[in-house]
C-alpha cells in the first residue's frame, strides 16, 4: 500500500476549483479538467518517486496473474476526477476489434501518432463510467426518434430544419437516427441559418416544463460555448441525464455521448481513442463514425451502486478492463477493499479512511490515493470516509 499522486490535466471546459478544493489545495486562477490516476503513457500518476508506469514494469507481479494473462504488462485502467464547467465535444469510443483494426490501418498508412486526423492513438477500447460527485449533466445514446420529431415540432421549428429531421418521423430506428446524425455533420448552405432559426425558437420555450423546455435550454446551453455549430442539430437528438451524488451511467463502446457540466468520478480502459462527432473544431472522422457509432436509440440506464456487502456498493459494467466501488464504511468494524489478487487504486473523496493489513496502515484523507498491488491482501477500510476503488473488471464474476 503506497500513495499515489495524481496528475492535474488543464483543458478549458474545466471547472476552477472543484478539482483544487477535493485535493485541499486553492484555486491558482486556470480551469482544472481532470485528476489522472493511473499509469497510462500520456500522463501517468507517481508512486514514490517513479511514474506508476515505470514501477510497475519494473515490478509486474504488482498487476496480479489473471491480469497479466488477460492484458500484458499493464495496468487496464485509468480513474480520474473529472469536473466540467461546460460540455465536451460529442464523442464516441470503439470497441476493442475495432480499435485494434483502425490503429493497425493508421499504423500502416504511416499517419504519425499525433496528427490532428489521427483517430486511433492505440489499440485499446475504451468504456468509461462515470459516477456523480455532485448534480451532474451529461448527454447519453440517442431518443426515440419519433420522440424528438414531436419534441422539435412543440419547438416549432421552421420547413427546413423539418426537412432535414424527416427520416425521424418515417421510420423509428437505427437508419433514421444514423441518416439524420451524418446529415447534420455535413450540412451543405447556409448551416447557421438552420441552427438559428432552432436557437429563436428555443428562446422561446426557454421557460417550458417538460421535455420540450429541457430540450430548449440544452440548445441555449451549448450555444453559449459553440455558437452556432451544428453539432447542437447533433446534441439535441440525443438522451440529456441529470445525476445526483452517488449515481452513475455507464458508457460502452459506440455510444455518442457528451458530459455538460458538474464533477465525478470517471473510470474507463488505459486508452485515448476519441471519434468526435460534433461540438468541437478537432477532426471529425466521418466514416469512422459509421462504422463505430451504435446508433440505435435507448433510455439511458442510471446505476446507483448495489450493496454487494455493508458498506460496499458496486457499479457493475460487465467489462473486463475495470470495475469501480464505493466503499462506505458502516462501523469501527470497517469494510473488506475488494478485488483481493488484483491492482487497485483507492480515492478518498469525504472524511479519513484508515486501510490496514498485515504490513501497516495507510490513513487517506479527502483527496489523497493509494496504490494497492496485488500482492496487498486482506486490506480493511475504516472510518467515517467515502472511498472509490478502482480494479480490472476480472476482479468481479460478472465480468467473466
Amino acid at each position: 500500500m503506497e500513495f499515489l499522486h495524481g496528475t492535474l490535466i488543464r483543458y478549458p471546459w474545466g471547472t476552477y476549483d472543484a478539482i483544487p478544493q477535493l485535493l485541499g489545495q486553492d484555486p491558482d486562477g486556470e480551469p482544472v479538467a481532470e485528476l489522472w490516476l493511473g499509469a497510462h503513457p500520456l500522463s501517468p500518476s507517481r508512486l514514490g518517486d517513479s511514474p506508476l508506469d515505470a514501477a510497475l514494469a519494473a515490478h509486474p507481479e504488482a498487476l496480479g496473474d489473471a491480469s497479466r494473462a488477460e492484458f500484458g504488462e499493464q495496468l487496464p485502467f485509468l480513474m480520474k476526477i473529472l469536473s466540467a464547467r461546460h460540455a465536451l465535444s460529442l464523442q464516441a469510443h470503439p470497441s476493442r476489434a475495432q480499435a485494434e483494426e483502425g490503429f493497425a490501418a493508421e499504423e500502416a498508412d504511416g499517419v504519425p501518432r499525433d496528427a490532428p486526423q489521427r483517430t486511433y492513438r492505440d489499440d485499446w477500447p475504451k468504456p468509461e463510467i462515470l459516477v456523480a460527485l455532485e448534480e451532474f449533466h451529461t448527454l447519453l445514446g440517442f431518443r426515440s426518434p419519433r420522440i424528438t420529431w414531436h419534441l422539435f415540432h412543440q419547438l416549432g421549428v421552421g420547413p427546413d430544419v423539418l426537412r432535414l429531421l424527416g427520416p425521424l418521423n418515417a421510420r423509428d430506428g437505427e437508419a433514421a437516427l444514423q441518416e439524420v446524425f451524418l446529415d447534420v455533420l455535413t450540412i451543405e448552405g447556409d448551416r447557421t441559418a438552420l441552427v438559428d432559426d432552432v436557437l429563436t425558437c428555443a428562446r422561446r420555450h426557454a421557460d417550458d416544463a417538460g421535455d420540450a423546455g429541457d430540450l430548449a435550454r440544452t440548445a441555449l446551453e451549448l450555444h453559449e460555448v459553440f455558437g452556432t455549430d451544428q453539432g447542437i442539430l447533433a446534441a439535441m437528438l440525443m438522451n440529456r441525464v441529470v445525476l445526483t451524488p452517488g449515481e452513475a451511467v455507464y458508457v460502452p463502446a459506440g455510444v455518442m455521448h457528451a458530459h455538460l457540466r458538474g464533477t465525478g468520478i470517471e473510470v474507463m480502459a488505459s486508452s485515448d481513442n476519441v471519434l468526435r462527432g460534433g461540438l468541437t473544431s478537432k477532426h471529425i472522422a466521418v466514416d469512422e463514425l459509421v462504422r463505430v457509432v451504435n446508433f440505435s436509440w435507448s433510455v439511458p440506464k442510471v446505476l446507483r451502486g448495489d450493496e454487494v456487502s455493508p458498506g460496499v456498493f458496486d457499479y457493475p459494467t460487465h467489462c473486463d478492463e475495470f470495475d469501480v466501488w464505493r466503499l462506505e464504511p458502516a462501523d469501527a468494524r470497517g469494510v473488506q477493499v475488494p478485488a483481493d489478487g488484483f491492482a487497485r487504486i483507492l480515492l478518498a473523496t469525504r472524511g479519513t479512511a484508515t486501510l490496514t493489513s498485515d504490513a501497516g496502515e495507510l490513513r487517506l484523507a479527502r483527496g489523497e490515493a493509494a496504490f494497492l498491488a496485488a500482492t496487498d491482501s486482506g486490506v480493511t477500510l475504516s472510518g467515517d470516509a467515502q472511498v472509490f476503488c478502482s480494479a480490472p473488471g476480472l476482479a468481479t464474476p460478472h465480468a467473466a
